[in-house]
């Protein structure tokens, strides 16, 4: 009990570092948000329900007067199914730990404080409230990023003269670049840009998101299997 709140100090201040980085990221997708017409309600729900900025960027981007609810879904969905891989990276963390205990702090588990933890858990150090301090900073930073980009976007009424149009493709872009490992992804990835593309000219929709990124997972699935390694989920995550 009495290393709780330390534990959770020396987690915050790891991730001071990234979590500018997290915030600065925040404020683009909150002036996506505003030209969108989200209200900060709706950012502050959907950074506590979701809190995954990819799959934010997403959501953000599918936004209509009618929402698509299940392409939404699987697309989210898809996106963060590498937190399965996350997850079970962080099991000897949680040995030991009830399931409350295991649900509540994995909900602040993002990319920036899994790779922080598990570079501290190299030196023996991290601990489960380690993990959770940088969650709640990361989740602070993030949510302050949104909604300052959200308030202050509701004042660009061009965003296509400071290329802010273009800041999702710019987003997913970066993301890509980071999380490519070599060789291994050629195949995925050619399957998933394929089957996104066509999936673009023949369905309605935002179903492309959800085809490709199928397409890229059963690809993976049924290519060479070497074993998982943490170095290589942190390869991943562009760590």
């Amino acid at each position: 009990m009495k290393r709780r709140k330390p534990e959770m100090i020396r987690g915050a201040r790891a991730n001071v570092p990234v979590a500018a980085s997290a915030m600065a990221y925040g404020s683009v997708l909150g002036v996506l948000a505003a030209q969108k017409g989200l209200s900060w309600l709706d950012m502050m729900y959907m950074n506590t329900a979701i809190f995954a900025g990819a799959a934010q960027f997403v959501m953000v981007d599918m936004w209509s007067n009618r929402l698509p609810l299940f392409e939404m879904t699987l697309a989210v969905l898809v996106i963060n199914l590498r937190y399965l891989l996350i997850g079970a990276s962080l099991d000897p963390l949680f040995s030991g730990r009830g399931l409350l205990h295991k649900m509540g702090m994995m909900h602040l588990v993002a990319d920036e404080n899994w790779a922080v933890t598990m570079s501290e858990q190299r030196n023996g150090s991290a601990t489960t409230w380690f993990l959770f301090g940088g969650g709640v900073f990361l989740y602070l930073a993030w949510s302050s990023g949104t909604l300052i980009g959200l308030l202050g976007g509701g004042f660009i009424t061009r965003p296509e003269e400071y290329a802010l149009d273009f800041a999702f493709t710019a987003v997913f872009t970066a993301l890509a670049v980071g999380l490519w490992r070599g060789k291994s992804d050629v195949l995925p990835w050619i399957a998933a840009g394929c089957v996104a593309l066509l999936a673009h000219k023949f369905l309605p929709g935002k179903w492309y998101i959800v085809a490709g990124g199928l397409a890229g997972a059963v690809s993976a699935m049924l290519g060479p299997c070497d074993s998982i390694e943490v170095e290589e989920v942190e390869d991943a995550a562009g760590y």
